[in-house]
């Protein structure tokens, strides 16, 4: 059944590559990534802001810095540092400067992946209407991918307090099981949120709302290519790449850029995906509802 099924959709893999690069899903993600870059650090400096105002507020953040910085590649660790130094604006002023911000760039994000989805589901561009229509269903994507983010940052957040008292119930010699089965259900709520995420700008980033169960292929295709994609780039950036050599101090904003680029390319591709798999049930469909007119008018 799974080996099947790897056969149907290899082939509309292929097809979905040579579609994204017909509907230039190369300047759609450049743009994402752009407005993803004004985004990000004001969102974590909101988040490690709220953080700092709660009990613990230190050892928080440090574990929110140290399970984000698994996914952020090489020197961006610097920036995220850097944005989260003492500030002497308000805590009050600053969250409401950055989280504007935040929304804003947020906003900026999703119009550019709602236009990826519509090439990629060839629909037209006034699809919404007008553009506060717009303006209104990409408010809506921001605050859909911020609650399993957030949920997944909390898992992260607090997991290491979660695997210390775990180990302290377990017998010695079962410490290290302990240890890789909880890291592992780590990374796999990490990726499941991933999948969930993805699977909700589909779901809701286009006019053509379809079935969960219909828009999971491309959610699962652009999460198995974004996270093996971001390990090797970060793996690249830490041991090979000197980005300081050729950008200088500016070295750990590109390579922050290129991996925010890297995911938004991960999901226009699994939206192309959807596109193809959505046209060819739509011309199935047709070519049953004709041979059975066919037959009705013998």
């Amino acid at each position: 059944m799974l080996s099947s099924r790897v056969i149907y959709l290899a082939p509309k893999l292929r097809k979905a590559i040579l579609l994204a690069i017909q509907h230039d899903v190369w300047n759609t993600a450049k743009a994402a990534a752009y407005s993803g870059m004004l985004m990000l650090f004001p969102t974590m400096l909101v988040v490690t802001t709220l953080l700092a105002m709660v009990p613990e507020g230190a050892s928080m953040m440090g574990e929110f810095r140290g399970n984000f910085l698994h996914l952020l590649p090489g020197d961006s660790a610097a920036l995220l540092r850097l944005s989260q130094t003492p500030h002497h604006m308000q805590p009050t002023r600053l969250l409401i400067s950055a989280a504007s911000l935040s929304f804003f760039a947020g906003l900026g994000t999703m119009n550019s992946l709602m236009e990826g989805f519509r090439r990629a589901y060839r629909l037209p561009q006034r699809q919404w209407g007008s553009l506060w229509q717009q303006q209104v269903r990409a408010l809506l994507l921001v605050l859909i991918v911020v609650v399993p983010l957030a949920f997944a940052s909390l898992v992260l957040v607090f997991g290491r307090a979660i695997e210390q008292w775990m180990i302290e119930l377990a017998n010695h010699e079962m410490r290290q099981v302990v240890i890789f089965f909880w890291r592992m259900v780590r990374w796999a709520v990490t990726l499941l949120t991933g999948v969930a995420v993805l699977g909700a700008l589909y779901h809701f980033g286009t006019r053509r709302t379809e079935h969960w169960v219909r828009v999971m292929p491309g959610a699962i295709a652009a999460t198995l290519a974004w996270f093996p994609t971001t390990l090797a780039f970060g793996w690249y950036v830490t041991r090979e790449a000197n980005y300081s050599m050729y950008y200088g101090p500016f070295s750990a904003g590109i390579a922050t850029l290129v991996w925010l680029y890297i995911t938004a390319f991960s999901a226009l591709l699994g939206a192309e995906l959807n596109g193809v798999l959505f046209r060819a049930r739509r011309d199935s469909e047709d070519a049953v509802a004709q041979d059975a007119r066919t037959a009705a008018q013998a």
